[in-house]
């Protein structure tokens, strides 16, 4: 029975779980938090996670992942990406929270709660938290600003969240023994000094070991690793909860070092935070039963709507006020606040915690106080549940709609860029453009870029490989990368550095040429570093070079009538199939693609 599962067992049945869950998710394209919630709820009416694992090793586990996590995620803000953006980053991560606080306390207390118990559902629910941020963003792709806005809003704020509940807590417990003032400022100059110390420390520590080579690269990611679990478990441990904000301050640290590459040690954390949100999302809503759910849903739904309606949009409004921040992003920032893992994983030791305070003051009258506070933070449990869920609803199925309207993204982007400019790339982009499709091309040549801009096409100038290219480059609404640079192992690199944006499925670079004389293992690039070859039949670099000067660009409306066979008969198989736009989607052809149906061919076809 899955009710008598034993620890080991009903771990690897979530992990499972997680994994389909995302998978399934990312084919149907929704939120995958939504799908790992309501399949976690499911799995907790047949086995709870507290039975299994016991409440100790349950949040003492989810209070490592969440590190990690916050840990990963700051691993990408760079101060560099924000440059012109700070003011209004500085404003989301404190006026923006001090009102989101104000009025979800407002909220509930109004609803019923008790005022302390309704401060601390405020310092929880000002967080947003990259678990539900980034996927939103891997699918909408909105504009650099927006990203680097809600990236570093989702980031910073999650631990900001976690040390206001503490400072509540503090408050709380102090009560009429002590001045809750006081203890509340030694609590917040404690947890600040804290965690500044050990991530400081601990940072220059794993900076010049990594830079003098004490450490091996294949054991970067472990040592990374290693490191964030104990600045996490070494904070806590002199103050407690104040080891989230230690990770995110040692990631930002680190991430910001001159010349210290971690690439490959945030690509090992990539792939281990999305397991364990996976694992997370579906752990915690097993503790989550149905009489709790109906028993807050009336009160859940009027909580959601004031989140949506009232506090998200005055606290940003008021908040960005005189920021540099447009109009446009001001609305979408407006509708974007999902709530994730850290606000359900706070609440649940809160509410534990404050039972267990409630069990060791000696005052019964303080006693008898923490004891109904601990009976009404138990509601805060499923309030959180419902709240992730219609939130997470509410702005990731909505929000692309919006950021489409307001042009700072896409629902569906099908943009293509070139990595390259040749001549014949130029004319096929310019019959793209014409199209209708979207299209970048990114060259360092001075005699591309000026045809590229004769042709009237949108054309960056810079090497692919630059920092500028990789990180910075403004990618809202493009799907595709096509390299065809003169050279085979520049195109190999920059498909693979910008698969980790676009997907594998998406980034394609020109056949190799082959070297006479020497076996292909001996001269053709390994082929899990190279990409996708496109085109049909595919041609090289220089045979593309040596046919395009005696070639068109065509765009040819293919239908039942006037088939790709008779496209191929009527150019004698000199023709090479480029794209196939058929409505508002773009595809790039490859031997294997099958052409047919009504759609428009773009095509080189020889002249004449």
């Amino acid at each position: 029975m899955i009710s008598d599962l034993d620890p080991a067992s009903y771990l690897a049945l979530v992990t499972a779980l997680a994994v389909l869950c995302q998978v399934l998710a990312w084919t149907v394209r929704i939120p995958s938090i939504l799908v790992l919630l309501l399949v976690g709820f499911g799995l907790g009416q047949l086995v709870t996670p507290d039975e299994v694992l016991g409440r100790e090793v349950l949040f003492g586990g989810v209070g490592l992942a969440v590190g990690i996590i916050l840990f990963e995620g700051s691993l990408s803000l760079r101060l560099h990406d924000i440059r012109d953006l700070r003011r209004p980053i500085l404003r989301l991560c404190s006026v923006t929270v001090a009102l989101a606080w104000l009025l979800i306390t407002l909220t509930g207390w109004l609803l019923g709660f008790p005022l302390e118990v309704a401060l601390l559902v405020g310092a929880i629910l000002v967080v947003t938290g990259p678990t539900v941020i980034a996927p939103i963003l891997r699918q909408l792709r909105p504009t650099r600003r927006v990203s680097a806005l809600l990236r570093w809003e989702g980031i910073v704020v999650d631990p900001i969240g976690a040390v206001l509940a503490v400072l509540v807590f503090q408050a709380v417990l102090a009560g009429a023994a002590s001045d809750p003032f006081v203890a509340v400022l030694r609590t917040l100059a404690t947890t600040i000094v804290v965690a500044t110390v050990i991530a400081f420390v601990l940072g220059l520590v794993l900076e010049v070991a990594i830079k003098r080579r004490w450490v091996p690269d294949f054991l970067h990611g472990a040592v990374f690793l290693a490191a964030a679990v104990g600045a996490l478990a070494l904070s806590n441990l002199i103050q407690a909860e104040s080891g989230l904000l230690t990770v995110t301050l040692l990631g930002i640290f680190l991430a910001n070092r001159p010349n210290l590459h971690l690439e490959h040690v945030t690509e090992f954390k990539e792939h281990l935070q999305v397991l364990l949100v996976g694992m997370l999302f579906v752990i915690l809503a097993g503790r989550v039963t149905p009489d709790q759910v109906v028993d807050i849903a009336p009160t859940a739904g009027l909580f959601v709507l004031a989140l949506v309606l009232v506090v998200r949009p005055v606290s940003v409004v008021l908040g960005l006020l005189g920021s540099g921040v447009t109009t446009e992003e001001r609305r979408l920032l407006t509708f974007m606040a999902p709530r994730g893992i850290v606000a359900a994983a706070v609440t649940s030791v809160f509410a534990l915690e404050l039972s267990h305070a409630a069990e060791g003051v000696a005052d019964p009258e303080h006693a008898a106080e923490l004891e109904l506070l601990a009976h009404e933070a138990q509601r805060m449990v499923p309030l959180v549940f419902i709240v992730i869920v219609a939130t997470v609803a509410v702005y990731g199925l909505g929000v692309g709609r919006l950021a489409e309207r307001l042009g700072l993204a896409s629902t569906s982007p099908q943009g293509v860029v070139f990595a390259g400019a040749p001549e014949w790339a130029v004319r096929v982009a310019a019959v793209l453009d014409e199209l209708g499709v979207p299209v970048l091309l990114i060259s360092d040549d001075r005699a591309e870029i000026s045809r590229a801009r004769m042709a009237g096409v949108r054309v960056e100038r810079a090497n692919i490989l630059s920092d500028y290219a990789v990180r910075d480059l403004d990618l809202a609404g493009m799907k595709t990368l096509v390299a065809v640079t003169d050279g085979d192992e520049r195109n190999a690199t920059a498909a693979r550095e910008f698969a980790h944006v676009l997907g594998r499925a998406h980034t394609f670079q020109l056949e190799p040429a082959p070297v006479e004389g020497l076996g292909s293992d001996r001269t053709l690039t390994a082929s899990h570093l190279t990409a996708r070859t496109p085109f049909a039949p595919a041609p090289t670099h220089e045979e593309l070079d040596e046919r395009a000067g005696r070639m068109q660009v065509k765009r040819t409306s293919l239908t039942e009538q006037f088939t790709h066979a008779d496209f191929v008969r009527m150019h004698g198989g000199e023709a090479i199939a480029l794209f196939t736009v058929r409505g508002d989607r773009v595809e790039v052809v490859t031997d294997k693609t099958e052409v047919d149906g009504d759609l428009t061919l773009v095509s080189l076809v020889p002249e004449g």
